[in-house]
């Protein structure tokens, strides 16, 4: 076998981050994934994060659609939604991400297509639900990361919230679809039958933060933010982040006698942990950068993990790529792209004794495979020729 899902064929009309990243791991583990892209190319091939434009695939879509086939049709005409049909019928997973409604109007939603295919796995992502009062709203990383409450975890009470670094919600979207797939092809496994898995962005946000509102929802306490910059509302101080001589480092709830005794801050001889832990966080906090700016972060990394207090350093991304751990997992995959040349990039986040997964393929240029997939569907090459004169599908230059 060449991977745990070979054998699987997924259909991926998603486009940007969520859609495309979930269906790449499916792909990393060995199903052969089609993405059904329009004739001019998917939203992402033409929006490139930070700048990185690429040779001809720009690093946003590279980073996102490896293990993938391009299949470059237009959904809209009559016989390239035949062509999509065609290939739902042996499909075993179709996952899109469009705005509600849109589905029904290009007639490959969920029960339109369970007719041709009933064990098929259908995957809709959303903003905010398939319907309800949000439904048509955008479903946007920073916004949903401002709706969700986890802004007004983090930072000094009085400054505006500040987003996380990462495409968060997008990222854990993806995972979220990702599970579903499985769950339900697990489920078509036991009894035959495929069904509708639907995720939106919102719920996915929101039950990512399980902990933080169970406390606030159930032990009914409220979210208020620090006058110093303190890493979570809902943990003791001293939390976060501090400033060092040379740098950063971050500290993590330590015993505060101890910790005092370590900084040299004889205040914290007679804190109660569980008490001045929360009702002394901003004097806490201030005293501890105070004291920790006046040394290396070497030096404090050392003393601390020496008396067992947890603290670390804090990476930029150039700190990451080299670190040891990081290197002796292989968290980072390097190969050689047709177009793009040697690439680099974080690489699969589970790892299988049997069927590990692997890059068989980078990210394809628009079209690439339309021919050889129609083919496939048992399409002569004739016909082929005529729909791409025709314009219902495209293929590379």
């Amino acid at each position: 076998m060449d991977g745990v899902l070979a054998g699987y064929r997924v259909l991926d009309c998603s486009i940007a981050m969520a859609g495309p990243f979930a269906a790449q791991r499916l792909g990393d583990l060995g199903a052969d994934v089609v993405k059904i892209e329009p004739v001019a190319g998917e939203w992402q091939r033409h929006a490139a994060a930070g700048g990185a434009a690429g040779n001809r695939i720009n690093v946003s879509f590279l980073s996102l659609n490896r293990n993938k086939r391009s299949l470059a049709v237009d959904l809209k005409t009559s016989a390239g939604k035949a062509l999509l049909v065609k290939l739902v019928a042996s499909a075993d997973v179709f996952l899109q991400n469009y705005r509600p409604g849109v589905a029904q109007r290009l007639g490959v939603d969920y029960e339109t297509l369970r007719e041709v295919n009933p064990r098929l796995v259908y995957v809709s992502i959303s903003g905010y639900g398939e319907d309800g009062p949000y439904a048509q709203r955008p479903g946007q990383d920073l916004l949903l990361q401002a709706m969700s409450g986890a802004m007004l975890s983090t930072g000094r009470a009085g400054e505006p919230p500040r987003a996380a670094g990462q495409y968060l919600v997008d990222a854990v979207t993806a995972s979220t679809a990702f599970e579903g797939v499985l769950a339900a092809l697990l489920h078509r496994e036991r009894t035959g039958e495929g069904q509708l898995v639907t995720v939106n962005m919102l719920d996915a946000i929101t039950t990512l933060q399980m902990q933080e509102l169970s406390v606030h929802t159930v032990g009914g306490l409220p979210q208020e933010r620090s006058a110093e910059p303190h890493a979570h509302v809902y943990i003791r101080a001293p939390y976060g982040t501090f400033a060092t001589s040379d740098g950063y480092l971050a500290l993590a709830f330590p015993p505060l006698k101890l910790l005092g005794e370590l900084i040299g801050e004889d205040s914290f001889a007679d804190a109660v942990d569980e008490e001045d832990g929360w009702t002394r966080r901003d004097e806490l906090f201030a005293k501890t950068a105070a004291r920790l700016v006046t040394e290396p972060t070497a030096h404090w990394l050392a003393l601390f993990e020496a008396a067992g207090i947890w603290a670390g350093p804090v990476y930029s991304y150039d700190d990451l790529v080299g670190d040891p751990q990081i290197v002796h997992n292989k968290t980072f995959v390097t190969y050689v792209h047709p177009t793009e040349g040697t690439v680099t990039t974080p690489g699969f986040p589970y790892k299988f004794s049997a069927t590990p997964p692997r890059i068989t393929r980078g990210a394809p240029l628009t079209g690439e495979h339309t021919r050889e997939v129609l083919v496939e569907l048992g399409i002569g090459e004739t016909e082929v020729d005529a729909l791409l004169s025709d314009g219902v599908v495209a293929e590379t230059a």
